[in-house]
């Protein structure tokens, strides 16, 4: 096998070990997201644990990276395509920071009496799940295509998250009891932790584009 050869094949391992990596930030989003349905507190905990495989995996594939650069001295596509790699495991892992958040939000929830969910949250939920989900595919096989789709959808969530802000605020405003206060605002905090989580599979879908065209402007015209 020629150097080259060996090179490729550790990027086609890095590329795989993202991937991975995504697949658990999907699991703790959902994990997430099941907990703030049903506020079970095993759930809650169990994303918690997820993170921290997360976490562990991120600077993992940080120690690859740095490795390869070293080792390697790469190409500048080469070097683009590593580089592309450690900015997304850190987004990745920020997004697992977004699902750690809303268990934090079932915890608190835990302690007030129950609460109306506006319709938006749950869409929200779907949405996000679908954008990491289609970012990780685009990022397999360097598809610009299916890129900017996720990038275009975080206008969706961002209508959705300012209805339930709306919506929230409308109820506060309406002369709650204080528990119930609370418990609106923590709603509110779970809404915006889905809506930073889209924006960062954004985030991912954008360093794709810039991946496979190797332009700054493709990403500054569809964003």
């Amino acid at each position: 096998m020629s150097t080259r050869e060996r090179f490729e094949r550790k990027l086609n391992e890095l590329r795989a070990d993202i991937l991975a990596m995504g697949s658990l930030v999907e699991e703790e989003l959902h994990m997430a997201l099941d907990a703030l349905r049903t506020l079970d507190p095993a759930t809650a905990q169990a994303v918690n644990d997820k993170d921290v495989v997360v976490n562990q995996t991120r600077f993992a594939i940080e120690e690859k990276c740095f490795a390869l650069i070293v080792t390697q001295q790469p190409a500048a596509r080469d070097l683009r395509a590593i580089i592309t790699a450690m900015n997304m495991i850190v987004d990745l892992e920020r997004m697992g920071d977004q699902a750690k958040g809303i268990a934090k939000v079932v915890r608190h929830l835990q302690q007030f009496p129950p609460q109306e969910r506006p319709t938006g949250l749950e869409a929200m939920g779907r949405i996000v799940s679908q954008m990491l989900n289609q970012s990780m595919a685009a990022y397999a096989h360097d598809n610009v295509d299916l890129a900017r789709i996720v990038a275009s959808q975080d206008d969706e969530v961002d209508t959705i998250y300012a209805r339930v802000f709306s919506d929230i605020m409308l109820r506060m405003a309406q002369g709650q009891e204080p528990a119930q206060i609370e418990a609106s605002y923590e709603i509110l905090r779970s809404a915006r932790e889905l809506e930073r989580f889209g924006d960062l599979a954004t985030n991912v879908a954008e360093r794709v584009i810039y991946l496979v065209t190797g332009s700054m402007s493709e990403i500054n015209q569809d964003g």
